[in-house]
């Protein structure tokens, strides 16, 4: 299996910001916090010591999310005009029905649409599969879980 993750520049330079946060800020602050918890004496009703533990395995469970990320991670290069859409076409399309528009840039597993600054989606998902070697004005039907 391939598990190459296709990135530009600046979404892989955000990753690896987050991942030094993450391992340089937050990790240090959560081992204080339990710490902290210990010394309040036992464990065993300590709610303090059990949030902090929860908090730790979130933080070294994203530790370990960010870094498979930037070791699989593909620098795609700048898209050239063209007029057809391929990985890394930066694309807007419309919701015939809804007339909702909406703009992401296709990029490989792990590509996150919830960041405002670079929205981007997967070319594992129904609207980049479909989107994918189509040119400018194609009308395409997308075939989703949820419908069309």
């Amino acid at each position: 299996m391939n598990n190459d993750i296709f990135l530009t520049k600046e979404q892989l330079e955000e990753l690896k910001e987050e991942y030094q946060y993450y391992v340089h800020t937050k990790r240090p602050e959560v081992v204080e916090r339990i710490k902290e918890a210990k010394s309040f004496g036992d464990l065993s009703e300590n709610s303090e010591y059990d949030s902090a533990r929860e908090e730790q395995s979130f933080v070294e469970a994203k530790i370990k999310e960010l870094d498979a990320i930037i070791s699989n991670a593909q620098i795609i290069g700048a898209v050239t005009n063209s007029d057809t859409v391929v990985l890394g076409s930066t694309v807007t399309y419309e919701d015939t029905t809804s007339k909702e528009k909406q703009t992401y840039t296709i990029l490989g597993v792990g590509a996150n649409p919830l960041d405002q600054k670079n929205p981007s989606i997967s070319t594992n998902t129904p609207v980049a599969r479909a989107l994918l070697g189509c040119k400018v004005g194609d009308i395409v039907t997308i075939e989703a879980p949820m419908g069309r």
